[in-house]
């Protein structure tokens, strides 16, 4: 999926837009990839002399692209308690930070749909780069109405 494809499922825009790309898209799984570059904002102060993307960004990242995976959801789910509602983090468990990250890698992440109770949806994020894990966490997501 381009750009405006993901920007049509989450309200994510620049320079806090964390996925380039989707490569596939199932029911219960989303597999997305991100190039940081070297001009990325936060490069400029972690850190300035041996760059890493922060562990918070690959979380975000991961917790954008099940935004994506749970916006498809609800669009084929779309009853009127649904309607208008965006995907928004309640909680992310058991964050293991792995590989560092650095300008110009391309990170894989993908998400899967573990359970549903209600409204309340629960993923397991798994980071990849370079073919090593980087970054691995459950988290959790509620939909809340769009403002």
């Amino acid at each position: 999926m381009s750009i405006e494809q993901i920007q049509s499922l989450i309200p994510h825009r620049p320079p806090m837009l964390l996925i380039d790309e989707i490569i596939s898209l199932t029911s219960d799984n989303i597999v997305c990839q991100k190039t940081f570059h070297a001009d990325e904002f936060f490069f400029q102060g972690h850190y300035p002399d041996q760059p890493i993307v922060p562990g918070i960004i690959l979380c975000e990242s991961a917790m954008q692209a099940g935004a994506c995976l749970l916006s498809t959801k609800i669009a084929e789910d779309m009853t009127d308690d649904l309607a208008g509602k965006v995907p928004v983090a309640t909680r992310i468990n058991n964050v293991k930070f792995k590989h560092m990250v650095k300008p110009d890698d391309t990170i894989e992440l993908t998400i899967t749909l573990t359970d549903r109770v209600s409204t309340a949806f629960f993923l397991a994020a798994k980071v990849m780069v370079h073919g090593k894990l980087a970054t691995r966490f459950d988290f959790a997501c509620t939909l809340a109405a769009a403002q």
